[in-house]
């Protein structure tokens, strides 16, 4: 295995972390605030995860929604999102959750959301 980029991550950029999970702020934010949710374990995609993991991520998930938006009071809404695989997107074959506070005005028109990975099927 080539290195990886999530598995030696030093403390002190971690937001969170517990014996399953960790979390840290994304390296290339797309909001301000814009956390990536990491299991220790290295598998490649939120797929290979164990029941307890997903949980811990999901746990992890709302834990991270509370503290942003009592961070910063402008965020309105949420986007969760994964790739999965290489045609997915994924750069990074480390599982990773990207949890992205949203705020009125982020954008022209949120409206598709995650749809909009194809920009030709984001609005509809």
């Amino acid at each position: 295995m080539t290195e990886c980029h999530f598995c030696n991550k030093p403390d002190n950029e971690k937001v969170f972390q517990n014996e399953l999970i960790y979390a840290v702020r994304d390296g290339f934010p797309v909001t301000y605030l814009h956390t990536l949710i990491i299991p220790r374990r290295h598998v490649a995609t939120y797929f290979d995860l164990t029941k307890e993991e997903r949980l811990a991520c999901d746990e992890v998930i709302f834990q991270l929604k509370e503290a942003i938006e009592q961070e910063d009071n402008s965020v309105q809404g949420f986007n969760i999102g994964m790739n999965a695989g290489e045609c997915a997107g994924q750069t990074i074959f480390h599982c990773h959750i990207h949890l992205i506070p949203r705020r009125k005005g982020d954008t022209e028109n949120p409206r598709g959301g995650v749809r909009g990975v194809i920009p030709v099927k984001q609005h509809y």
